[in-house]
């Protein structure tokens, strides 16, 4: 029996007028391995409303495994987040005007949920293609966070496997911060298959040095 494997994206943000999450991810819809099926959905970037919308779709589409993907303008590498912590705390106002500061995702809650794939497994294979990818420690504290948690939470105690990756900007969405890294569409796209060829193997995580600052 095939997999179905559920891939998110954000909405654009901030003023701008593309993600390269979405762009990456809407690339993937229907896309299938002889083992599985990708379904695909966008969630709007606001507070509390995106994780009701995914909460939504796990419940209609009941996927084996979910990988949100976002954006995180000024990192260069596709970086696949090891946790997600339960604190709403936003630099900016999200797409409804929503400001959060030093609120708790889910109330009582656990302070934070570890992913549930297999993160180092993942950025070693994104390596041999000749990606640029890194392991992540944090997911930040806007709605990326917001959702990589409400994800967990979701699924904790389930067999489905979760969890979330960061992608750079596109670049021309660089080219209006000078310095700023980038990648090209063809290679986030190209991570996520790979995210997904070994999410769906089930195998467990491999032992690879993966520290890091972000």
């Amino acid at each position: 029996m095939k997999k179905t494997v559920l891939l998110t994206g954000f909405e654009p943000f901030n003023g701008a007028h593309i993600n390269p999450a979405w762009e990456a991810v809407r690339a993937l819809k229907g896309w299938r391995g002889d083992d599985f099926l990708v379904e695909v959905l966008q969630l709007p970037c606001v507070f509390g409303f995106a994780n009701r919308v995914l909460a939504g779709a796990i419940d209609e589409i009941k996927p084996d495994v979910v990988i949100a993907v976002g954006q995180a303008g000024g990192r260069a590498d596709l970086t696949v987040e090891r946790v997600a912590i339960n604190v709403d705390d936003a630099p900016i106002v999200d797409n409804d005007r929503q400001q959060p500061v030093d609120a708790a995702i889910v109330a009582g809650g656990p302070a934070a949920y570890f992913s549930t794939l297999p993160v180092k497994a993942i950025v070693g294979a994104m390596r041999e293609r000749g990606l640029r990818a890194s392991v992540s420690q944090t997911a930040g504290t806007f709605v990326c966070n917001h959702v990589f948690y409400g994800l967990m939470h979701r699924i904790d105690g389930t067999a489905v496997r979760g969890g979330f990756i960061h992608v750079p900007y596109l670049p021309e969405q660089a080219a209006a911060f000078p310095g700023a890294p980038s990648m090209a569409l063809e290679e986030i796209i190209e991570g996520l298959r790979v995210a997904v060829e070994v999410a769906v193997q089930g195998g467990g995580d491999a032992h690879l040095a993966g520290g890091a600052t972000h």
